[in-house]
């Protein structure tokens, strides 16, 4: 059968590859300007922790987003939403975090649920307040983690700009402790919990998402058996993030068949974001996940697709092509998935579809 939009129309694949639309379940779009200045200084040598200590990272992009006005954010990241439905991609996670105060996190949170609005893509947003301490609050990371539960959390969710809080946990960053309080503030308000977890050090991030019942543990670059086996019985999907080692020039890519073998349930992301990884290609991340990580196509595109919504708690509507779910799907000129990941950020599919409505691509075709 032929697929059938709400209208009635009728659409001819032409023999094209159909797939689910890609749920892509770590983003943070709201950004300013890219920072290419830090990648060619990570090709010669610096780390991603160095140029952070430097006022770099995270902080930079900070400065941008505060200046700009709401209007301005939401503009740019809504460029960035018709560009993840381009690539075949037709939900997203959408995280804040480059605020770093109440009103430039609100801000942001606002701009993507405007942005949203205007595309038509599906978006889950995520309030990560606490990314990293903000200059103000240079060695009272306490006082910071206060802002965040009093004012940031309660604000989010009265004007529900917000489905779930994220933490940055890492020597960088924040504590497991103080991210653990920040978590009992986001379960009492009735959120979600995201935790970035053992990305460049082994922080306990990943044994603190089982602990208090994350719906996922994302980067886990670092994660030791221990951590991963925790994941796996607290029923914690595991986000993959190849994107962000490629793009800090690392090599320590998760090593997917442990995980697998640990019974860790899998997402794949692209982490897009102005410093790491700018990626917004799902097919790229694909391809790593396949060169980079031991993964099988079926098994990458299942993390990409069901493993990305069980990741955002949207299971039971996106992430396959059975019934009762929305038809989100992709048509590609291609003739199989193999050629699809060997494609790799060269991929583009030839229409997009959003609930059964065109929403990238040719023209319909009546037959």
């Amino acid at each position: 059968m032929p697929p059938r939009e709400a209208s009635g129309a009728v659409y001819d694949a032409g023999g094209a590859l159909v797939l689910p639309g890609f749920v892509d379940a770590h983003t943070h779009p709201v950004f300013t300007a890219y920072r290419g200045s830090e990648f060619v200084r990570r090709c010669h040598g610096d780390s991603y922790l160095q140029i952070a200590r430097e006022g770099g990272g995270i902080r930079s992009s900070m400065l941008g987003v505060r200046e700009a006005s709401e209007g301005h954010l939401a503009s740019l990241t809504a460029d960035r939403m018709r560009d993840f439905l381009a690539l075949g991609t037709t939900t997203i996670e959408a995280k804040s975090g480059y605020g770093l105060t109440v009103e430039d996190e609100l801000k942001s949170l606002r701009a993507i649920r405007t942005a949203a609005a205007t595309t038509g893509l599906e978006v889950s947003p995520t309030l990560l307040g606490a990314h990293t301490v903000p200059p103000e609050y240079a060695g009272e990371p306490n006082r910071y983690v206060d802002l965040v539960i009093r004012e940031m959390i309660p604000r989010a969710t009265s004007e529900g700009l917000a489905e779930a809080v994220d933490v940055f946990v890492e020597e960088s960053a924040f504590t497991t402790k103080q991210a653990q309080r920040i978590f009992e503030a986001a379960r009492s308000a009735g959120l979600k919990i995201r935790v970035h977890a053992d990305q460049l050090t082994t922080g306990g991030g990943a044994e603190l998402a089982a602990e208090v019942g994350a719906i996922s543990a994302d980067h886990l670059e670092q994660t030791g058996d221990d951590g991963l086996k925790r994941l796996a019985d607290a029923g914690v999907t595991a986000v993959l993030l190849p994107g962000a080692v490629f793009g800090l020039g690392l090599e320590g890519y998760p090593n997917a068949g442990r995980m697998l073998s640990a019974g860790c349930r899998l997402a794949l992301a692209t982490d897009f974001n102005p410093g790491s990884s700018p990626v917004q290609s799902m097919p790229f991340i694909l391809m790593l996940a396949v060169m980079k990580m031991g993964m099988t196509p079926f098994e990458a595109l299942w993390a990409a697709t069901l493993g990305g919504a069980l990741a955002l708690g949207r299971e039971n509507r996106v992430g396959t092509l059975e019934k009762g779910y929305q038809a989100d799907f992709t048509l590609w000129d291609l003739p199989d998935l193999e050629t699809l990941i060997f494609r790799g950020v060269e991929a583009r599919p030839i229409a997009v579809f959003k609930k059964g409505e065109l929403a990238v691509g040719r023209p319909k075709i009546a037959v």
